[in-house]
């Protein structure tokens, strides 16, 4: 009786530990059902069948308009698009896509979560922006479904991913996605792409052309041979073939022929008005919206572009270029702004963008040095810091130690030595070892955070830059220029670049509009406006700047005000021309492509300055002179010109002259002057130099002392400088 009761319970026990069991796996599956059914109802129930596939999904077409409304170029207009069967498609072409896009395609399913893993550490940990998607998954995305950037779309991409993959085996995946990829412009497909880039067949591509189109998916617009950045399709294109030689497809040999072939485009088709501004534009909207949404979203762009004025700058550009080739000159670019509210009127990134020999290369967003052209930013952040336009500099030879390399021994343009100048002079004339000596007083880390909050991007490591930045050391984008410029224009407000004005996409809906105030300043401070005015005052002060280039020079417009600044590189690259109103900003460059030298004949009032002054006085025919509103902070005073240490009143013995200065800072001079004996050569009058003993006595002078301790004879006898153009301002 008592075994009987024992396998009694025994069996209850049983039962109750299969029913709690059964009860765990079965809660949590009947909760996953549910969970599933509530996903596809809500997110998945309106999937579109992987079966179209097969077919040709539409598109529309984009449209790009000036601030007139006048057309400047349609994106996506038809699509082109051939079918090709994978037995026609190079195998190189397919094993390029394979190497660049989903190195792993054919042994993963249809996500590939090592490679999901490999692209999150990536980005998290090496700041290198990979993606984890396989080629199924962006077949899904470009063909099946929209654009938008949403988890909800990401899920749905993965769900159809796996549909899919059960549906079709790799290979017709592979030849689906090489037809219906998306490769820029109206191409859709390897070869339409072929025929669009390279005018012949996909079956006829090289190795090079092959590895150029597979790279091209990632990104069409940025890539793109016709884009504002070609040579970034031919990095990719490098990219690919190393790839393909690590992964076995390619010998070591066979990459390096192919990133030695010479890659030759077919002109593009579709006509277009500014294109360097329109690719500029296509860019930043694909940055923003994505590339799909920008090229098949039926969007209508209108830019702040004034056609017109853009076809004028064009022809002015292209014709001053052509009357300077003589100097070895071969292109040249503008850019016009409206500082107040960053609207870009006209860019002009070369003298023609159809020209085979970098033609399409938009000069106004290249890297190139800047010349003098960037020392009004180092005398800001030297008024800043309590320097004065009245400061004396000692322009006189002079090193910096620069250990390990040799000492640093700067030279002005015109191979000679000026004695004491004051900051508004010195600005205003150009002279290099006074810039040099204002940034060795300033810091080079306090230049580089300056120039930075008025919009400079390139200058990123401090450590790989010395004392020639204010000459020009560091290379800068027109853009960036205009931007910091404008923060002179604006008093101290920096306005970034914006060149479109309105986003609508093809319901009618307004992405994005900007309407800037009209009677405003606005933007965030960056700079005193006390230090904005007078930096401005100065590049306005023609008289100023006479003794250098002259009272009639290409820098002077009849009846205006306008504040300007010239600069050419000490090997003759670069050649620049910047200049604004409160109303308007033009920046010039006229060179070479290549970095080839201009001739030494060219200067800062030739090639780049007569473009400038064109298109300036075009904008400022018939308008009223404008002259910038004085802070309150600002002040006029005469101080004793030259000689002096720019703050007494003056006398019979210091002429004065007119000068603004910042309200506590008047008594800042850093320099000082007091009678010494020094040792005179009696046949000039002049202060002996070093180690002369012939013909000398010694005399109590004027001796003015900088900020770094320097001794300057400033009663003694001077010789006049003899200008030689060896460099220009």
């Amino acid at each position: 009786m008592v075994k009987r009761y024992q396998k009694i319970v025994k069996k209850a026990r049983m039962l109750s530990i299969k029913k709690s069991l059964l009860l765990t796996i079965l809660i949590p599956l009947l909760l996953g059902i549910v969970a599933l059914v509530g996903l596809y109802f809500f997110w998945i129930k309106d999937l579109p069948s992987p079966t179209k596939l097969h077919a040709t999904t539409g598109s529309y077409s984009t449209h790009i308009y000036d601030r007139n409304g006048e057309l400047l170029y349609t994106l996506y207009s038809n699509r082109n698009q051939t079918f090709t069967p994978l037995s026609k498609i190079p195998k190189h072409l397919q094993e390029a896509t394979i190497a660049i896009e989903d190195k792993d395609f054919y042994r993963h399913g249809a996500v590939d979560f090592r490679g999901i893993a490999r692209a999150l550490y990536a980005n998290m940990f090496h700041e290198q922006f990979q993606g984890g998607s396989t080629l199924t998954q962006q077949l899904v995305k470009n063909s099946l479904l929209t654009p938008e950037r949403t988890v909800q779309r990401k899920i749905k991409e993965v769900g159809l991913s796996f549909v899919v993959e059960l549906m079709y085996n790799k290979n017709q995946i592979m030849e689906m996605y090489l037809n219906q990829v998306p490769y820029g412009g109206t191409a859709y497909g390897v070869e339409a792409a072929s025929q669009t880039f390279f005018g012949k067949h996909a079956t006829e591509l090289t190795l090079a052309e092959q590895a150029f189109l597979a790279g091209l998916p990632e990104s069409p617009s940025t890539l793109s041979p016709f884009g504002s950045h070609p040579e970034l399709g031919k990095q990719r294109q490098e990219t690919v073939l190393k790839k393909m030689a690590d992964q076995g497809y390619i010998t070591e040999a066979e990459r390096k022929k192919a990133a030695e072939q010479e890659l030759q485009f077919e002109k593009i088709s579709n006509p277009i008005k500014a294109p360097h501004f329109v690719f500029y534009v296509k860019d930043l909207l694909g940055r923003k919206y994505g590339e799909q949404a920008v090229e098949q979203g039926g969007l209508k762009v209108y830019t702040s572009l004034d056609l017109k004025l853009q076809e004028y700058a064009q022809a002015t550009v292209a014709a001053e270029v052509d009357s300077v080739r003589k100097y070895k000159v071969s292109n040249g670019g503008a850019l016009i702004t409206k500082p107040g509210t960053g609207e870009i009127l006209a860019m002009v990134g070369s003298t023609d963008y159809f020209n085979p020999h970098h033609g399409n290369v938009n000069i106004t967003t290249s890297k190139r040095q800047p010349g003098s052209s960037i020392k009004p930013i180092n005398y800001a952040v030297g008024l800043i810091k309590g320097f004065t336009a009245a400061t004396p500099f000692i322009d006189a030879p002079v090193c910096f130690p620069n250990p390990p390399q040799p000492a640093y021994c700067p030279h002005n343009y015109d191979n000679s030595f000026h004695g004491v100048v004051q900051m508004r002079q010195a600005l205003a004339t150009s002279l290099n070892i006074p810039a040099v000596q204002m940034l060795k007083l300033n810091g080079i880390d306090a230049m580089i955070a300056t120039a930075s909050a008025m919009g400079i991007t390139t200058y990123q490591d401090s450590s790989r830059y010395g004392l020639s930045l204010t000459l020009g050391g560091g290379e800068v984008m027109m853009t960036d220029m205009a931007t910091a410029f404008g923060v002179f224009a604006n008093q101290g407000y920096r306005i970034d670049l914006h060149p479109v004005l309105k986003v609508v996409d093809r319901n009618g809906k307004i992405l994005e509009e900007y309407n800037p105030p009209k009677s405003a300043i606005f933007g965030k401070k960056v700079i005193p406006s006390e230090v904005a005015f007078i930096i401005s005052d100065i590049l306005a002060d023609n008289n100023a700047r006479a003794p250098a280039f002259g009272i009639n020079s290409e820098l002077r417009i009849d009846k205006q005000r306008v504040s300007v600044k010239t600069g050419t590189t000490n090997d003759y690259r670069d050649n620049w021309t910047i200049g604004y109103t409160p109303s308007y900003l033009v920046a010039v460059w006229v060179g070479n492509n290549d970095n080839t030298p201009m001739s030494g004949i060219v200067s800062g009032v030739t090639g780049a300055a007569p473009i400038w002054n064109d298109l300036m006085s075009h904008l400022l025919e018939g308008k009223k002179q404008e002259i910038p509103q004085k802070p309150p902070n600002v002040f006029g005073k005469y101080v004793c010109t030259n000689l002096s240490s720019g703050t007494s009143e003056g006398n019979d013995k210091c002429p004065t002259r007119f000068e603004y200065l910042i309200k506590g800072t008047e008594n800042k001079t850093g320099a000082s002057i007091k009678r010494e004996k020094v040792w005179i050569d009696k046949g000039t009058n002049a202060q002996a130099a070093a180690g002369q003993t012939d013909n000398v006595e010694e005399r109590e002078e004027s001796v003015m002392v900088d900020s770094f301790g320097n001794k300057f004879c400033i009663s003694c006898a001077h010789p006049t400088p003899q200008p030689s153009p060896t460099k220009a301002p």
